[in-house]
């Protein structure tokens, strides 16, 4: 399972907000509300997303295997 949490942490970290990334950036409100909901994305997409808030891919999204996410649950 692919997990955003750590786009969260880095928006938190660069001072940024959703509200920024759609409305100066540029970034599809759509994108944000899938990301929200741990639904996919492109590569295109996690490579703008990279440039925007200049950090690495793993930054932004993390592979979680089915058992860290039960134990999560």
């Amino acid at each position: 399972m692919i997990s955003y949490e750590p786009f969260w942490n880095t928006l938190n970290q660069k001072e940024m907000t959703a509200y920024h990334l759609i409305f100066k950036e540029g970034v599809s409100a759509n994108t944000i509300q899938r990301m929200r909901h741990g639904k996919a994305i492109t590569t295109n997409t996690l490579g703008e997303l990279c440039s925007i808030l200049d950090c690495s891919v793993q930054e932004v999204v993390e592979y979680r295997s089915d058992k860290e996410v039960q134990r999560k649950d």
